[in-house]
């Protein structure tokens, strides 16, 4: 591969901290490069240092003669008077932009809701970030520079810029280096990841999850400097390897490897326990919603939601913005009252919601961290039985990563990350028993939410999660619902059904949105050949699915022995790998369908 792009000996200080310190790389044609570690280590600086934005101290930047930078930051450099379209096209003709296959899908993956004439000072925040990703994306630039580009992207848009980055390089000999904190989103598109850490960058192969098996390994063989950081790992790396329910895609590493590292580590959480222990806290009833629909002016947003939440239950809920999750969430926490139906609480629960907005931390901005947690409970307990652990607030600011130092700091002063987790900690020491959290992995390095992560993990409860980071989803939920045309919808397939769904919305195909079950021969369901001909592919799809799973268990067994070093004998056995589960979501996809139609 071709070299683009080189870093030599940068060192870059501010007045109180060395950020870098004779640091040297280099990026080559191909390279799809995540950029990981803490808040305040210098990811952001490092782009900005490669993109030629920010100069270094010392050291220097090369790069290929004729090299273009397409840089994305986190400020906003749009002009409020331009319009959308005209900020993503500029002056170039409609015949010309219309005619290029690759600037309509990226005006149709980013900007299909969005008036094209529209001004830019009418915008959100979200809005106006998509129009300049757009913009980037449609330029002919040999690298990209994008710090955090799902920012304010849903579901939908992240899985549709991932698939967009892959294909733009298949056949263009470019670069990517991206900064974010979405893991899904480096696994899916990343072939290499740097760790920016202790004043140096530290480089890994592979994506997401490759890179915590490496890092696993670099922590083993350094006597366990940070206990702590290398058990999360440990268990995220567990997670990644067994995968949810949903999850049909593996990680991309060493099976062998893999499975020894995670021989020993216990599952994520334990379903049971906790169940039982959320039981003896909230009792049998946790919040109903019986036939429940809510009209804001005129306009339906929620029609006929029927749904009992269970004590311990732990669910994600999808939906585009504007879809209702946020007045789902209301009827749950009594803050939005049904205008059709009614909703029942049981007597003993205590409902919390992890706001995106910190109003808990609006009367405490001038006091320090200790302080305010100090006028909170003393300890707080977490699992159940032998294994309940006591924590002080103190620890559990240590494990939500605070230092002892940063104990003095007023909260004013904290980063968004930290006062995002110290919102955390009031609510979790108030105990509630059932917890909402909307959008609660904003301001998060990668780190900090796998300690989340961690922590939710013994906390006995139900939970209700809204979030884009598909990750954090798919980790801390155990099921994942949908709102689609206003009705909620449970999703057996997780965030894939979800994304085939919305799919067949947009292309205008029916998507079967369950109705409410009719009393016995009342319904109009298919007739007794439909029925049977939906039975006869059925066992078809199973059949079909069961020789798919032997043939990927049989490949992977094979990819185990095989010999480590012939890297273009891994790619093609990892190609073959990829397209047979491929056509296993496809399978299940039509086994969902076909399924609902026989119950």
């Amino acid at each position: 591969m071709a070299h683009l792009l080189g870093a030599e000996a940068l060192h870059l200080e501010f007045p109180t901290k060395v950020v870098f310190d004779s640091v040297t790389l280099g990026v080559d044609e191909g390279d799809r490069i995540g950029i990981v570690g803490r808040n305040g280590d210098g990811k952001s600086s490092l782009l900005a240092m490669l993109a030629g934005r920010q100069r270094p101290d010392s050291g220097r930047v090369t790069a290929r003669s004729g090299v273009t930078v397409g840089v994305l930051d986190q400020a906003n450099t749009l002009d409020d008077e331009d319009t959308v379209g005209h900020a993503v096209v500029g002056d170039t003709p409609e015949h010309e932009w219309a005619g290029d296959a690759r600037v309509r899908d990226v005006i149709a993956g980013l900007l299909g809701d969005l008036d094209w004439e529209a001004s830019l000072a009418t915008l959100s925040g979200g809005q106006r970030r998509r129009v300049a990703l757009a913009r980037l994306l449609i330029g002919d630039h040999d690298i990209l520079a994008l710090d955090e580009p799902t920012n304010h992207l849903d579901v939908e848009a992240i899985t549709w810029l991932a698939g967009h980055l892959k294909g733009r390089w298949a056949t263009n000999a470019g670069a990517l280096l991206v900064v974010t904190h979405d893991r899904w989103f480096l696994d899916e598109v990343c072939t290499a990841t740097w760790e920016v850490h202790d004043r140096i960058v530290e480089p890994f192969e592979g994506g997401y999850a490759a890179y915590i098996l490496q890092r696993v390994e670099r922590d083993r063989q350094a006597a366990a400097i940070e206990q702590r950081r290398q058990n999360l790992a440990r268990k995220e790396l567990a997670w990644l390897r067994r995968g949810a329910p949903a999850r049909t895609s593996k990680p991309k590493f060493r099976i062998d490897a893999a499975n020894v590292l995670i021989s020993d580590v216990p599952e994520i959480r334990n379903k049971t326990e906790l169940q039982s222990l959320a039981v003896s806290r909230l009792g049998k009833d946790v919040v109903d919603l019986l036939d429940v629909s809510v009209v804001f002016d005129d306009r339906p947003v929620l029609r006929d939601v029927e749904w009992r939440l269970a004590p311990g239950e732990r669910t994600g809920i999808l939906g585009v913005n504007g879809a209702g999750k946020s007045t789902l969430l209301g009827l749950i926490d009594g803050t939005v009252q049904p205008t059709v139906g009614r909703v029942k609480r049981g007597k003993t629960v205590k409902v919390a919601t992890l706001t995106q907005r910190m109003d808990e931390l609006d009367q405490h901005l001038d006091d320090p961290v200790r302080t305010v947690v100090g006028r909170l409970r003393t300890t707080y307990t977490f699992g159940s039985g032998s294994k309940a652990t006591e924590l002080t607030p103190g620890q559990l600011l240590e494990r939500l990563g605070f230092s002892s130092a940063q104990l003095s700091t007023p909260v004013k002063d904290l980063s968004g990350g930290q006062q995002r987790r110290l919102q955390l900690l009031l609510i979790l020491l108030d105990q509630p028993n059932c917890l909402i959290m909307d959008e609660p992995t904003n301001d998060l390095d990668t780190d900090m939410l796998a300690a989340l992560e961690d922590l939710l993990d013994s906390w006995p409860g139900t939970l209700i999660v809204v979030s884009h980071d598909r990750y954090f989803l798919e980790r801390v939920t155990d099921q994942q619902y949908a709102i689609l045309d206003g009705r909620l919808r449970h999703l057996p397939g997780g965030v894939d059904e979800y994304l085939r769904l919305r799919a067949g919305q947009r292309s205008g195909a029916v998507v079967r949105v369950p109705e409410r079950q009719e009393p016995s021969g009342t319904g109009s369901g298919p007739s007794g050949a439909e029925l049977r001909a939906v039975q006869k592919e059925l066992v078809s799809v199973e059949r079909r699915m069961n020789k798919l799973e032997a043939q990927i268990a049989s490949a992977r067994a094979a990819l185990a022995d095989h010999d480590q070093s012939d890297y273009i004998g891994l790619g093609a056995a990892m190609e073959r790998i990829g397209g047979i589960e491929s056509e296993l979501r496809l399978l299940e996809s039509r086994w969902y369908e076909l399924s609902e139609i026989v119950e």
